[in-house]
């Protein structure tokens, strides 16, 4: 066993060290500014399909069917090396970002619609009773509890993200995956390297599903995560302690 082994990891890890936590912090740049900028477009994406226009509608319908069809690889070479040959020059971070952008928006608009069409319509009724406009009632109302039903769907996507981001190896984007292609090219052990590379995105990704479900048991359970939302469910118990106080004493003073 211990000569299998030996035999089996013979690469030089540490003269790669320097290289790998640079690809790692390259693979979660990629992973956080494509994540915020899918949330931003399937965001808007799924608002306009939930549009009162039908122009708007139908917009937001073809881009969500030709991106949900079209592999995210397909993706990557058009908008690498499709713009390029049109004249549009983007450098290997812009392009990889935009692919997963467009890409992961096509599937989050679908999760968010969902999520905003599963809110009751007696919630906004009653922000309507209370003289909210649409803006406050979407922002108050409609979006915080969108929000919660989206996030399992949501924190999948973050995950599955991440994992996307090895695809853009294809561009030699300087990510984990594409390290891995170089130190397999300058030592000839594959199984080794990418048994390694292979372990990082899981040491990447499982505590990342583990604190995103944590979060998701927190939000169901009506754990308040801001400290905005904590100060007020501070001021809201002092204030029902208060009341009930003032209610025993007055109780006390009919007795």
């Amino acid at each position: 066993m211990n000569d299998i082994a030996s035999g089996l990891f013979q690469v030089p890890w540490s003269e790669y060290r320097p290289d790998l936590l640079d690809a790692l912090w390259r693979t979660v740049s990629y992973t956080a500014v494509s994540f915020v900028g899918a949330v931003a477009l399937g965001l808007a994406v799924a608002l306009l399909r939930l549009s009162k226009a039908w122009p708007a509608r139908a917009v937001a319908a073809v881009y969500t069917e030709v991106f949900k069809n079209v592999p995210l690889l397909a993706i990557i070479f058009l908008t690498y090396f499709g713009l390029a040959s049109a004249g549009l020059r983007l450098d290997v971070f812009t392009a990889g970002c935009l692919s997963l952008v467009v890409f992961y928006a096509a599937y989050l608009s679908e999760i968010f619609r969902s999520a905003i069409s599963g809110v009751h319509a007696g919630q906004t009724e009653a922000g309507e009773a209370l003289g909210l406009g649409r803006t406050g009632i979407f922002s108050h109302i409609v979006l915080p509890q969108a929000l919660r039903q989206a996030l399992p769907g949501t924190n999948t996507m973050l995950v599955d993200l991440l994992k996307s981001t090895s695809l853009l190896v294809t561009v030699s984007a300087a990510e984990l995956m594409s390290e891995g292609r170089l130190i397999t090219s300058a030592t000839f052990r594959a199984l080794e390297v990418y048994l390694v590379i292979s372990a990082i995105y899981f040491a990447l990704c499982y505590p990342l599903s583990q604190l995103l479900l944590l979060l998701e048991r927190k939000v169901r359970a009506g754990v308040p995560l801001s400290p905005w939302r904590r100060r007020r469910m501070r001021a809201a118990r002092a204030l029902l302690a208060s009341d009930l106080v003032v209610d025993a004493d007055r109780k006390e003073a009919t007795v």
